[in-house]
Order: C-alpha cells, then structure tokens, then sequence
C-alpha cells in the first residue's frame, strides 16, 4: 500500500512528539541527577526533534496548500526541500560526533559505564519504536519521510554502538573503544546523509 500525504504527517507527528517527550525527560532527569551524560544525550535528542519536526510541518503546508485553487508552489518539491534541509542537519550531526570522538579518542574521559548503558538502552527502545512507525516502502519517492526515518535510524546507531562499545570498555577496561565506535557510526550516518542529499537534490533541480 502506497501511504499519502497525509497518512506520513501522522505518522512524522507522533514521533515528534515521542522524542519530543522523551527529550524532556532526560533534560530534567539530567539536571536533578546533575548527570552531564543524560543532560547531553537530552540535548542531542533535541536535535532530531527539530529535524522531524521540520519534515512535520512540511507535511502540514503541503497539506494545506493542496487546498488552495490555482497555487503555483508544487507540494513535493515542498518535501523534497525539508528533505535535503534535514539531510544537512543530519550531516552536521555526523561530523559534530566524529569531532567529538577523535577528541575522546586522544584524551579519553572517566565514564559512568552503568548509568551510560542504561540512557542508551532507553534511548534505542524509543528510537526502534520511532522507525517503526516511520517505516515505508523502499521505492516511494517522498524525500521528507526518508529524512525523518534516516533520522530515527541514525540514532538508534548510536545508541547501539554505545551500548556495545560501552559493555567492551566496561568488561576489559577498553575506553578508547568507545570512540572508535563512534567514529564508525558517524561514517555510516555520513554516508546516509550524502545519498538523501544527493537525491533529494536531483527532485529540486527538475
């Protein structure tokens, strides 16, 4: 079944508002419990919330614009647009990570392996339920749902590579693991990026 329009803005809007929820939580958790660590992966749930909600509002104009008589604005290249924008927000989220982990990789940091693990198995737990919701058909060509799916897998990477890497490090006292895991889930995030920017390029050139 070939899912509309309309059917994707549902579905982009309660993912919005899980991770929206699931955000403040962690913030509020992260400031009571003055844990830096929930404070910074709250804050980079933010991230993805601005994200997705900017391929929900896309839905949202491009909903009501179909409304409008004789309008000269064409709805996909509306998606295609928030499309190549969310895949730039998701590029610049890859190479922040990659920074970060090369800096951790030299100078590596006390880690609070227990609590760590635990934000990130919460974390791939809302995310897996995110793409689910977001799944869709491998050849439908809507841009906009593609980004905000990418954007829920990408996280639900890192969350995976932390809870593995952070298990290595933990067990054999391997700290340096943990940014190198981070490095290859900022590659493939890189690499997930260039080809929804790549595509969703050609739709606003034609």
């Amino acid at each position: 079944m070939n899912l509309t329009p309309a059917s994707h803005e549902k579905k982009t809007m309660w993912v919005v508002l899980l991770t929206a929820a699931t955000m403040a939580v962690e913030i509020i958790y992260g400031i009571t419990t003055n844990s830096m660590l929930l404070l910074a992966d709250g804050i980079h749930m933010g991230s993805h919330v601005l994200a997705i909600g900017l391929s929900w509002i896309a839905y949202v104009i491009v909903r009501r614009l179909s409304s409008v008589e004789n309008q000269k604005i064409v709805p996909e290249k509306i998606l295609s647009l928030s499309g190549y924008s969310s895949g730039l927000i998701l590029l610049i989220f890859a190479f922040v990570i990659l920074a970060e982990a090369t800096k951790r990789f030299f100078n590596p940091s006390d880690i609070q392996y227990g609590e760590a693990i635990l934000v990130a198995s919460i974390g791939l737990i809302i995310n897996l339920i995110s793409a689910y919701i977001l799944h869709h058909r491998h050849e439908d060509s809507d841009h906009n749902i593609r980004a905000a799916y990418l954007h829920v897998l990408a996280d639900a990477l890192t969350s995976v590579t932390a809870i593995l890497g952070l298990a290595v490090a933990w067990k054999w006292n391997i700290v340096w693991i943990d940014a190198v895991g981070a490095i290859l889930s900022a590659g493939v995030i890189i690499r997930w990026s260039a080809g929804l920017l790549r595509d969703s390029g050609k739709e606003l050139l034609k």
